[in-house]
């Protein structure tokens, strides 16, 4: 399938310039229905049929075998979350915080990595170490100097803010040399990259499914390196977390799935699963490569005074200055186009896909 023809399923991109892809990925009318199907027979076959906890399990077991195979990981490596922020605050949830330990971020993190340190730093006493980067760039030096004593890393693999892509690798090696773990917001690689969490050695890997991946709310994976969560405790416990629920003595379960909790619903998996199923018939490579066209082709029209990320190619993510983002944000509303203001820098931020196409580039660089 090309992208072109994915394009046309998408009812969203029918009444607009839609380039806001790294805020929420707009589904193709399959990813829908098989949400839309999926709970149609959890509510009116399965209770009479194989029961409603048996066909949410293997919707369950179905999803976690799509997003292992995207992230070149083993299904037990996979916890099922409901978003980034979800599987963040289950990692954190799971060490023993005191005042002796470290996290160290970057000054990019999303929200999602910036609160649950701060909490942390709030009630537990940990201190926290912020990365500082230079036009979305980092410096290994700051990194082995933040290393010491650190017991958590938490970074982008692409930060939302720039579009960059952050060396991840060497930072693991850095910091498992250090002693300290690492935790990856990928949230905004899957669907626009390969991601083979195996080249990363990342302890954790967290990500969801309604951005580049164009799958729904609601449907977010955590990546658990084997091993890693043998001396973890997390902060909550339900049936899914445990060997047997009816043994008076509890096991957690083996592998990732100790992190997960209790029933969901099994839409939002559904959904995702076949919203990787559609990216592997279009291939990560075509999709990637008119990403990249598309990308190249925007910044050529943005002058470097206002170019915040990088001329040469990283994303889909485009961060342009700004005197009044929200204003700016909401010109381009008026006129059919959608982008984000950012808080920081004073910027917004086109992200495009390659389910965008020149026009669509072409209206935006105009309304600019």
């Amino acid at each position: 399938m090309k992208p072109s023809e994915l394009r046309e399923t998408i009812p969203a991109l029918e009444s607009g310039v839609y380039c806001n892809w790294g805020a929420g990925g707009p589904s193709p009318r399959r990813v829908v229905e098989a949400a839309e199907s999926t709970l149609e027979h959890h509510a009116y076959e399965s209770p009479t049929g194989e029961g409603m906890y048996p066909a949410a399990f293997d919707v369950y077991d179905e999803a976690r075998a799509a997003v292992a195979d995207l992230l070149g990981a083993a299904p037990s490596e996979i916890a099922l979350t409901q978003s980034t922020t979800d599987g963040i605050n289950r990692v954190a949830g799971a060490f023993d915080w005191d005042e002796d330990d470290v996290v160290v971020r970057t000054d990019l993190e999303h929200s999602a990595g910036i609160l649950p340190w701060q909490r942390l730093e709030r009630e537990h006493g940990v201190e926290v170490r912020v990365l500082e980067t230079e036009d979305g760039r980092l410096d290994l030096a700051d990194v082995n100097a933040a290393a010491d004593a650190a017991t958590l890393f938490c970074v982008s693999s692409l930060t939302w803010t720039h579009g960059t892509r952050l060396p991840i690798a060497d930072v693991v090696e850095i910091a498992h040399d250090a002693g300290a773990s690492v935790l990856v917001d990928a949230v905004q690689a899957p669907g626009q990259v390969p991601v083979d969490v195996r080249e990363w050695s990342a302890d954790f890997v967290v990500g969801a499914g309604h951005k580049w991946l164009l799958g729904p709310f609601g449907a977010g994976f955590l990546y658990v390196r084997d091993g890693v969560e043998a001396d973890l405790v997390p902060a909550a416990i339900g049936y899914r977390s445990v060997e047997d629920e009816n043994e008076s003595d509890y096991r957690y379960a083996a592998g990732a799935r100790r992190f997960e909790v209790a029933t969901a619903s099994p839409a939002p998996y559904a959904g995702l699963t076949e919203a990787i199923g559609v990216l592997e018939e279009v291939g990560i490579d075509a999709v990637q490569h008119r990403i990249e066209t598309l990308t190249d082709r925007f910044k050529a029209g943005i002058s470097d005074e206002r170019l915040l990320s990088p001329r040469e190619y990283d994303s889909g993510l485009v961060t342009i200055a700004a005197d009044d983002p929200e204003e700016t944000v909401e010109r381009l509303a008026e006129q059919g186009i959608v982008v984000r203001p950012l808080p920081a820098p004073d910027a917004i931020r086109a992200s495009i896909h390659a389910f965008n196409d020149r026009q669509d580039v072409d209206a935006l660089l105009e309304a600019l």
